[in-house]
C-alpha cells in the first residue's frame, strides 16, 4: 500500500511566529497533537502538544511564547508514493508516531500517523512499529535540544 492511500490529507499548518497558544487552539480544533510548521512555503518544523507542555510550560514559558522557540526543527518526512511497510519500519526505528507527507517537489500534501496505518490495514507491522516507538529516546525526545 502507498502512503497516499492511508494518509490524512486535510492538514492545518502553523507558522514559527505564531504563539504556542495559537498552536494549542489549532490542535484543539482539529483534535490532533501535532501541527506542521511552515515558513515561506517550506516545512521548517513540527510542534506537538508535548512540546507545549514539556518544553514550554514546564520551563515557565507563557502562552505568548513563539512556536519557533519550542518546535522541533529537524523534520523527518516521507513521500506520498512510499510504501507503507517501509514507512512503518522508519517510524519504529526513529521512534516517531507521525510523519509529514510531501510530494517529490517537497510540498506538504498530508500527514501519516501510526493510527492512519493501523486503521487502513496497511501491512501487519503496525504493532512492531509501535514497540519501537515506545522505547525511550529518539530525535524528538523532550530532552533533546531545540536550537535546530
Amino acid at each position: 500500500m502507498k502512503v497516499r492511500e492511508a494518509m490524512t490529507r486535510d492538514v492545518r499548518i502553523a507558522s514559527p511566529d505564531q504563539t504556542i497558544q495559537e498552536a494549542a487552539a489549532i490542535m484543539a480544533e482539529i483534535d490532533a497533537g501535532v501541527v506542521p510548521v511552515r515558513e515561506n512555503d517550506r516545512l521548517v518544523g513540527m510542534i506537538t502538544d508535548r512540546d507545549i507542555a514539556v518544553r514550554a510550560v514546564a520551563k515557565g514559558m507563557g502562552p505568548q511564547s513563539k512556536i519557533a522557540d519550542i518546535m522541533s526543527h529537524e523534520v523527518k518526512y516521507c513521500y506520498e508514493d512510499d510504501d507503507t511497510h517501509d514507512v512503518l519500519e522508519n517510524l519504529g526505528d526513529q521512534k516517531l508516531r507521525r510523519l509529514p507527507v510531501v510530494s517529490h517537489d517537497k510540498r506538504l500534501v498530508g500527514i501519516l500517523s501510526l493510527g492512519d496505518l493501523a486503521t487502513s490495514g496497511a501491512n501487519g507491522a503496525t504493532g512492531e512499529a509501535l514497540a519501537g516507538i515506545s522505547q525511550p529516546g529518539g530525535i524528538h525526545s523532550q530532552t533533546a535540544s531545540v536550537g535546530g
